[in-house]
């Protein structure tokens, strides 16, 4: 146990920040230490007084403060906040190591970020308005106490999600591990090697997105059974898919159009189909395998057919068709000299980037390689990340051509 660890967990354990207008980072760091201890006491003030002996953070220039001009930077340039330096301490031994390590990377730097640099971070936005009007009368403890509390419940929702996402994993990995071998010695046939059945129902895409299986059947809570296909790993696309005449229908219809007495429902989205029984369940599966034959695709926006032959070297791409798409028009510009801006509303453009996503995700493509006047790609790609959709672009190395992935996510 640290000894911060120790300290927080001592009785009467008291700890100090600041006062005045509260930010996510001081809101966020109160939540962490309440998390682990739910009576510990947190004081504020524009001054740490000189004979206390707590836990002080997010003021006072110490270990657990940012403020100063040599305050920490992580190794990948983002900067610790106050929450940051606590959850370094703190984090292996509430999630372990790895786990700590993930959630630091997907949730506090975030929130570090935004403290020390300003970016813009709903989840900090949403707790900053906690804060009173500017001219509300009398303190705001009660308001920051009010933040604290709303911060402790995502902040033990979300290590509760990680931690049932490792349970998930490793349970995920025992049933794939017994499927294998299963199909390895004969005992279940080699036709079924790409649908895995889960005695109850696990979180598992993620984890099986790394993996060959198409589809996972399990047990329905309304009753029957549940078939989810399997989406590729960095893909919008389904390793394999229903067949589209199935979609949308259910009951009759259903039975009718895929010859299964047990189907049930087919959802219009192709994510979701349900039968009455286990039988018919990995049938469906095996029927939307044969018909199944769908080609890679990649969209290539904004260039001509010289970059096909660089993208058809990539070995996941090697049989892809390749979609040529012409970069769209730039907006109406107002020029002073050799500056411009654009004349377009903001939510007039939006809505045009918007347009010009859904008709290249239209054509449901594995990637988009993209290439053109940064004034055109960059709003296209910042929109396309967001919908988690691979980026690929050029660039160049030792004099040789290469192909870059930006990663997905907002």
């Amino acid at each position: 146990m640290t000894q911060l660890m120790e300290q927080i967990k001592e009785k009467d354990a008291q700890a100090f920040t600041h006062s005045g207008k509260f930010h996510a980072d001081d809101v966020f760091s109160s939540a962490l230490l309440l998390s682990v201890n739910p009576e510990i006491t947190i004081h504020r003030g524009s001054q740490v007084p000189e004979d206390f002996k707590g836990i002080v953070f997010d003021i006072g220039r110490g270990k657990y403060d940012h403020h100063q001009r040599d305050s920490r930077i992580r190794e990948n340039g983002v900067p610790y906040a106050a929450f940051g330096l606590l959850w370094e301490e703190l984090g292996a031994e509430i999630l372990g190591e790895e786990l700590a390590e993930k959630f630091d990377e997907a949730f506090v730097q975030p929130l570090d970020n935004n403290d020390n640099t300003g970016e813009k971070n709903e989840l900090a936005t949403l707790i900053g308005n906690f804060n009173p009007p500017w001219d509300a009368q009398g303190g705001n403890d009660a308001a920051f106490f009010k933040a604290v509390g709303v911060a402790g419940m995502i902040l033990d929702n979300k290590l509760e999600r990680y931690r049932g996402n490792e349970r998930a994993d490793k349970r995920v990995e025992e049933i794939l591990k017994q499927h294998q071998e299963e199909i390895a010695s004969g005992k279940k046939p080699a036709d079924e090697k790409q649908i895995l059945v889960l005695p109850d129902y696990v979180p598992c895409q993620k984890y099986l997105s790394e993996t060959d299986i198409a589809f996972v059947i399990f047990p329905s809570n309304r009753g029957g059974y549940c078939i989810q296909p399997q989406k590729r790993e960095y893909s919008l696309n389904y390793k394999c898919s229903f067949p589209e005449s199935w979609l949308g229908l259910e009951k009759e219809e259903l039975k009718e159009e895929s010859g299964l007495s047990g189907a049930e429902f087919c959802h219009k989205g192709g994510f979701l189909m349900t039968t009455s029984t286990l039988e018919d369940a990995i049938k469906a599966c095996k029927i939307s395998q044969q018909q199944f034959h769908e080609q890679v695709v990649i969209v290539n926006l904004g260039t001509d057919e010289a970059a096909d032959a660089l993208l058809f070297k990539l070995p996941q791409f090697s049989g892809a068709r390749i979609v040529h798409m012409e970069l769209p028009d730039l907006p109406p510009m107002e020029w002073d000299g050799i500056y411009g801006k654009s004349t377009l509303e903001k939510q007039e453009w939006k809505a045009q980037i918007k347009d010009q996503v859904k008709k290249i995700l239209k054509s449901k493509p594995e990637a988009v390689y993209v290439q053109g006047d940064l004034f055109a790609v960059y709003p296209l790609i910042h929109a396309l990340r967001k919908r988690h959709m691979p980026v690929l672009v050029m660039t160049e190395m030792e004099g040789e051509q290469k192909i870059v992935r930006i990663p997905s996510g907002s």
